[in-house]
């Protein structure tokens, strides 16, 4: 579980002021230099040495940070490589919805990882920060996404090291925003499971399992749809413009496409959820018109005979001088033919309500 440092602490203080972290957990860093068919990794990582891999000539050198910095490690990134303090700030706050800053030496992108862990979504910030010849990449998570694009970087003939730091930028965020497409997978998988089981056993345990996909679709949305505008914005260009070459706008403008599928998937999917809520009215009104049904059929059947067992339930039968006396209550056969008639006419009126389809109409006759 992440402790996460919220706008709440950060009431009264000023812009950029770090915050000390009594649940810092334990970070890992990892450093890569390459050019060409030139890559090192040094097995012993600190800014020192970054510092060092930046001030050579050529090569671009890649920092990553998997888990929550603290505010030491902030401050010093702050202090070497001339990060503002506002984007410090950002970075340990952790709650941000996806957004883009430019600066004059570098650019900011705050990006959210969608994660399904438990049956709910978690949603974990991811911090780029874009120099000349450096990337600076940090993860708020104990899960790193980053191995497949190392283990690209690895092989001598990849296409990212013939490109420069705005290449590695691009490829980090298209890494990002692909993490969505597993989530909104077992997403849909979970929405249909749902919506089977409100066709076949509608229940009020289904409800909240309907709110819970409703919110959780609502949550996901909110931190990836800001995302198509910090890719538009990168693509409209940026001030400084040896940050970004110009040869990047077409990955961007594929970049930008996936956003827009994303978001595609999300109103599918929504849609969707809408219309289980109106599945599952649907399922128990149908299944109140059901039990309503038989009901009235059962009342309907007892009414004729609650009528002839009030008639012959009056207490007439001492007037056997009277030419209106029932006959019936000195008969010998009486009671079993008042049986026999009350059985015919319920006999009768099922048989009337099968014929006008209002009983046993589910039932279908097998095609021969």
């Amino acid at each position: 579980m992440h402790h996460h440092t919220t706008r709440i602490n950060r009431v009264g203080l000023a812009p950029g002021i770090l915050l000390e972290d009594a649940t810092q957990s334990p970070v890992q860093l990892r450093l890569v230099n390459y050019q060409g068919t030139r890559m090192e990794t040094p097995e012993t990582v600190n800014l020192d040495i970054m510092q060092q891999l930046i001030a050579e000539p050529d090569g671009v050198t890649w920092l990553h940070i998997q888990g929550q910095p603290g505010k030491a490690l902030l401050e010093d990134l702050g202090t070497r490589f001339g990060i503002h303090p506002l984007v410090l700030e950002d970075i340990q706050t952790r709650d941000h919805r996806p957004k883009f800053d430019e600066y004059p030496e570098h650019l900011f992108v705050i990006l959210s990882v969608p994660r399904w862990q438990d049956g709910t979504v978690l949603l974990e910030q991811f911090s780029l920060l874009l120099g000349e010849r450096s990337i600076i990449s940090i993860h708020d998570s104990g899960q790193d996404i980053t191995g497949m694009l190392c283990t690209r970087l690895s092989q001598s003939t990849a296409k990212l090291r013939t490109h420069g730091a705005d290449y590695l930028f691009y490829a980090l965020m298209d890494l990002v925003i692909d993490q969505a497409y597993p989530l909104l997978e077992t997403f849909g998988t979970t929405v249909d499971q749902l919506e089977e089981h409100l066709v076949t056993h509608p229940d009020r345990e289904t409800l909240p399992e309907i709110q819970n996909a409703k919110r959780t679709l609502i949550r996901i949305r909110r931190q990836l749809w800001p995302t198509r505008e910090v890719i538009s914005h990168l693509i409209r260009g940026v001030q400084n413009d040896q940050l970004l070459d110009e040869g990047l706008r077409p990955y961007l403008n594929d970049l930008y496409d996936h956003t827009i599928t994303v978001m595609d998937m999300l109103e599918t999917y929504r849609d969707v959820v809408t219309g289980l809520m109106d599945i599952y009215l649907s399922s128990v009104s149908n299944r109140l018109n059901e039990i309503m049904r038989t009901l009235t059929v059962i009342s309907t059947l007892f009414i004729p005979l609650t009528f002839i067992t009030g008639v012959y339930g009056m207490n007439f039968g001492s007037n056997t001088g009277s030419p209106w006396a029932m006959p019936e209550l000195r008969m010998y056969l009486g009671y079993p033919m008042i049986l026999g008639l009350m059985f015919s006419v319920a006999i009768g009126m099922l048989l009337f309500f099968k014929r006008r389809g209002w009983i046993f109409s589910g039932r279908r006759k097998k095609r021969p």
